[in-house]
C-alpha cells in the first residue's frame, strides 16, 4: 500500500512499547493526524518483558524496541526517558520510575522533595530526556532519536495533570508545572514530544509500505 499526500498508507500500525497510558495518549496526539493508528503493548497482550539494563536511556530504548519487536512481529517505537536533577548529580536518571523503590509517582516526588529540601532555588535546575528507538518487525533498530526539556524543580507539587514528576518540574518560560500546564501545551515542548517529532521522518519513511 502506498502513501498519500498526508503520510503513510491508511491503516498503518505502530506498536508503542509501553503500557504506561499517560505515554500512550502523549504519543497518538502526535502520530494519528499522520494516518499512524497507535497501539500500546496491552493491546498486544502484553508483548514480552524486557529488562532494562542498559545504563543509558538510550540504551534502555533501543533495548525494549528490539525486543518487543523481535516477539511481536511489528514495527514498535520504545522510548525511555526520565528526570535528571544537577544537584542530584544527574539523579534520579534511568531509575526515575523506582527512584523510591516502589514504582510510585507519589513515593518517587515525596522522596525527590526530601532529597532537594536544602538545595536553594539558584541551584535546582533539572531537565527531563528521551531516547527513542524504531525497530523493524524482525527486531532491527532502525532509527534513533533524542528530546530535551530544561526546567526547575519546584519546593511542592502544583497541578494534577500528567505523571511521573510533572507536578514538580517547572518550566521557566510558563512559570508553571508540566501538572499545571494544558495537555496541547505540554505536547509541544516536552522532552518526549520532542524526540518523537524528531523521530517522526523515519516513522513516516519505514510505515510507508
Amino acid at each position: 500500500m502506498s502513501a498519500g499526500p498526508g503520510g503513510p498508507a491508511h491503516g498503518a500500525e505502530l506498536v508503542l512499547g509501553t503500557t504506561n497510558a499517560g505515554k500512550v495518549r502523549e504519543l497518538a496526539v502526535l502520530l494519528e493526524p499522520h494516518g499512524i493508528r497507535v497501539v500500546s503493548l496491552r493491546d498486544c497482550g502484553g508483548g514480552t518483558t524486557i529488562e532494562e539494563t542498559g545504563a543509558t536511556f538510550a540504551e534502555n530504548a533501543s533495548l525494549k524496541a528490539a525486543g518487543q519487536a523481535a516477539v511481536l512481529g511489528r514495527w514498535v517505537l520504545a522510548e525511555d526517558s526520565g528526570l535528571c536533577v544537577a544537584a542530584l548529580e544527574g539523579a534520579p536518571g534511568v531509575r526515575s520510575a523506582r527512584f523510591s523503590g516502589t514504582g510510585d509517582d507519589e513515593a518517587n516526588n515525596d522522596l525527590l522533595l526530601e532529597r532537594m529540601a536544602g538545595v536553594p532555588d539558584g541551584s535546582r535546575g533539572a531537565w527531563y530526556a528521551c531516547h527513542a528507538a524504531l525497530a523493524d518487525p524482525g527486531g532491527r533498530v532502525v532509527a534513533v532519536s533524542e528530546g530535551v526539556c530544561r526546567g526547575m524543580i519546584a519546593r511542592s507539587r502544583s497541578g494534577s495533570g500528567g505523571f511521573g514528576y510533572d507536578p514538580l518540574f517547572v518550566v521557566p518560560e510558563y512559570h508553571r508545572t508540566f501538572g499545571e500546564l494544558p495537555a496541547e501545551v505540554k505536547s509541544l515542548l516536552s522532552h518526549r514530544a520532542r524526540a518523537m517529532r524528531a523521530m517522526l521522518p523515519a516513522v513516516l519513511r519505514h510505515l510507508d509500505a
